[in-house]
């Protein structure tokens, strides 16, 4: 479809459904995305995504994962249409993390809602961006209350002057973590330069072509591993092709060019569907210390059918892998838990590295591509938790007593108040090399240092001792003024405001 086509206008939205409002809560807001026509695509997150015992984990918005996958493309531009509070935290955050682009932004109201006018905005917002000039394609983001009113992104046009226009919906009640965002955009953007290669030719990719077949590799990385594992698997006949998510439109049609493709982040179900619908093969893990980088070479010998001779070449890294771990040991008790997605990747280097690592949380579902890690941990005494909440990463931070725990920002609070050292997973382990021979020495550095503060940590928690927490935080001159019976007045209240909620629900 080109920019000069024309599309219907949605159909108008009832009243109910444009009241939504951020405040309604994921249950509403799916009810609503139902009544809207939406009930398909929730299913796929769904099945996509699937969620654990709990409702979701407690992450960031989850657009903020897509979002910044656009933002660190080349050539591409980002349009989002939600609630601007959501726009304003979104765009806030995107820069914090170092974007150094605008955030497009359609508003709406109650009326642009109802009437459909919404839509039109949006697709005019397209028109008015789409300069080849400047861009390859442009990323339309529904957030949550577009998404609940059933604005269809899907009406707007493929392409508009050569722009590609990339639709997708990313809500808070669908997407359960903003690692999986990442794959709603990769996936749809997979899909896109698959249909095009599909329809004929397309332009070369902007890297040197190689004369080896390629491994894609799927997964933010730090920029160091894509090197290493290339070294690895160079012994084999291959190269390391492109990383997905991609920073440049034409990689894709690289990366879809290739001979396998590694899950090292395993929750990419979309962008795997996409591989397989192009006949490429899968495997997971990566090549994690000695006995990871084994198994891994191994898997990817019988991928590509490899003799014997050059997997036995391949292997000759091993041993360097083992004199790299030997010099850097880490000797202590380790919880770790996070939602990137590497989190089963860490602690089997942290335990290969000498650490007793007896409990791993990952906000993201299990997968066929973690499998084995799983399977690793666990014959090393690991408990491993898929779709672990905060109060499982707590409870085990309470339960275990670590020297040091690794973990999202509540939990590094958590133990920094309980004396016990802690390290934030996203900024300090994750934006660290894991892989070859040059993934053991940082982390056992960053690891040794934080446990080597214990006594500083507790001497903090002694010199913060009885300045109460939570609502009592502070120092006070005599007792707070707790006031226990309007607090059990109003659990009453709440209490009551929820049986009548249910008693609707029944009828």
């Amino acid at each position: 479809m080109t920019g000069d086509a024309t599309v219907s206008p949605p159909h108008p939205l009832e009243p109910e459904a444009a009241g939504l409002g951020c405040h309604a809560g994921a249950d509403k807001m799916r009810e609503a995305s139902e009544a809207a026509g939406n009930a398909a695509l929730l299913d796929a997150f769904a099945k996509d995504y699937p969620l654990g015992p709990h409702d979701k984990p407690q992450s960031m918005c989850p657009a903020f994962g897509s979002l910044r996958v656009g933002l660190r493309m080349r050539r591409v531009g980002t349009l989002l249409s939600g609630s601007a509070c959501c726009v304003f935290g979104l765009s806030f955050v995107s820069h914090f993390y170092g974007a150094r682009r605008s955030v497009g932004y359609v508003p709406f109201s109650s009326e642009t809602l109802v009437t459909g006018k919404l839509f039109e905005d949006i697709r005019d917002a397209v028109h008015q961006m789409a300069d080849p000039a400047r861009y390859d394609a442009i990323v339309v983001t529904n957030l949550c209350v577009p998404t609940a009113s059933g604005v269809p992104l899907r009406l707007l046009p493929d392409e508009i002057d050569g722009v590609r226009i990339i639709g997708i919906d990313v809500p808070g009640f669908g997407i359960p973590t903003h690692a999986e965002a990442k794959d709603v955009l990769a996936g749809a953007m997979l899909a896109y330069a698959r249909a095009e290669i599909a329809a004929g030719p397309v332009a070369r990719p902007a890297a040197e072509p190689t004369d080896r077949p390629t491994l894609t590799l799927l997964g933010e990385m730090f920029p160091a591993d894509p090197v290493a594992l290339g070294q690895l698997i160079a012994p084999l006949g291959l190269a390391a092709g492109p990383t997905v998510p991609c920073r440049e439109w034409r990689e894709h049609y690289a990366a879809l060019d290739c001979a396998g493709v590694a899950a090292i982040h395993p929750f990419y179900t979309a962008a795997v569907r996409e591989f397989e619908a192009a006949g490429r093969p899968i495997l997971g893990s990566a090549p994690v210390g000695v006995e990871g980088t084994a198994a891994w070479l191994d898997a990817v010998s019988a991928l590509i059918g490899a003799p014997s001779r050059a997997r036995e070449a391949a292997h000759a890294a091993l041993p360097g892998i083992r004199d790299a771990l030997a010099a850097a040991p880490i000797s202590g008790r380790i919880t770790l838990s996070g939602y990137e997605g590497s989190e089963l990747l860490v602690a089997r280097l942290l335990i290969e590295s000498g650490a007793d690592v007896p409990y791993v949380g990952t906000a993201c579902a299990k997968s066929p591509w973690s499998a084995d890690d799983a399977a690793w941990l666990r014959d090393r005494g690991t408990v491993v938790k898929f779709r672990a909440s905060l109060e499982d990463d707590c409870q085990a931070l309470e339960g275990l007593s670590p020297d040091l725990a690794i973990g999202t920002t509540p939990v590094v609070q958590k133990a920094k108040e309980l004396g016990i050292p802690a390290l934030y997973f996203t900024n300090l382990i994750s934006a660290r090399p894991l892989m070859g021979q040059m993934g053991a020495g940082p982390l056992a550095q960053e690891g040794n240092a934080a446990m080597a503060n214990r006594e500083r940590m507790q001497a903090m928690k002694g010199f913060f001792e009885g300045v109460g927490a939570g609502d009592t935080a502070g120092v006070w001159e005599g007792k707070p003024n707790l006031q226990p019976e309007f607090r059990a007045r109003h659990q009453k209240k709440l209490e009551k405001q929820r049986r009548a909620a249910k008693a609707a629900e029944m009828i």
